[in-house]
């Protein structure tokens, strides 16, 4: 049958489901955060993302009642913005969502770090981890400027609210230590975590990234039959 294949995928490689979800998001969100039918969508696929995130903590050494209880809690937050107009409560929702976010994050690393051999899943939940850091730096800077109007500034419309859109390309730009670009932290506090982020990010490159591909070569090089 035609979804086996996928069905089989998920079993097998949750990750794998995570990490293309995740990226789907970010090239679908641009064309949902304008109106207020793409506002239900938008959360809507928030939802999603944080059921098969919560999904993946199980397999991983992180407590799965934690990310459950944050889960539920963000998405009752996110039926009383998009249902009932509530947008008071956003800057609770973009904190919590921010905790999920780390906590998932760090429950994949304990994942990636508990045994001495890279399988397949691990490479792809090093994707979905470094992912899962960036949406929860772009929560952490939608709370900020929330919290802080102002805080960050753009090339374009310099005085607007920045979109999740721009924050996320920030948050990106930041973790890979490839440039802020023509978003930019503007006050203290927004600069502060934006260091922060970046020091997160070479850690993570060069010490979980680094680690899964040594051992990914030396189990080649294990598997090498010897002359």
């Amino acid at each position: 049958m035609a979804y086996l294949p996928v069905f089989y995928l998920t079993k097998r490689h949750p990750s794998a489901i995570l990490l293309l979800v995740q990226l789907m998001g970010m090239l679908l969100y641009p064309f949902l955060e304008e109106t207020q039918a793409g506002l239900v969508a938008f959360n809507a696929f928030g939802v999603t993302v944080l059921a098969l995130t919560t999904r993946m903590v199980k397999r991983t050494p992180g407590l799965t009642w934690i990310s459950v209880t944050l889960a539920t809690v963000i998405i009752a937050l996110l039926v009383l913005q998009t249902f009932f107009g509530m947008n008071h409560l956003l800057p609770w929702s973009s904190g919590l969502e921010a905790i999920f976010y780390f906590y998932a994050a760090g429950s994949l690393i304990a994942y990636m770090m508990e045994d001495l051999r890279a399988t397949t899943d691990e490479l792809f939940a090093a994707g979905a981890t470094f992912t899962l850091l960036a949406w929860g730096f772009t929560h952490l800077f939608m709370l900020i400027q929330l919290l802080q109007p102002g805080a960050y500034g753009a090339a374009i419309n310099p005085q607007e609210m920045r979109t999740w859109t721009e924050l996320n390309y920030l948050s990106f730009a930041l973790l890979s230590s490839t440039g802020i670009g023509d978003v930019i932290p503007l006050t203290p506090h927004a600069r502060a975590v934006a260091s922060v982020e970046m020091f997160v990010g070479l850690l993570y490159l060069a010490g979980v990234v680094a680690r899964l591909i040594g051992l990914t070569m030396q189990s080649h090089l294990d598997d090498t039959p010897k002359s």
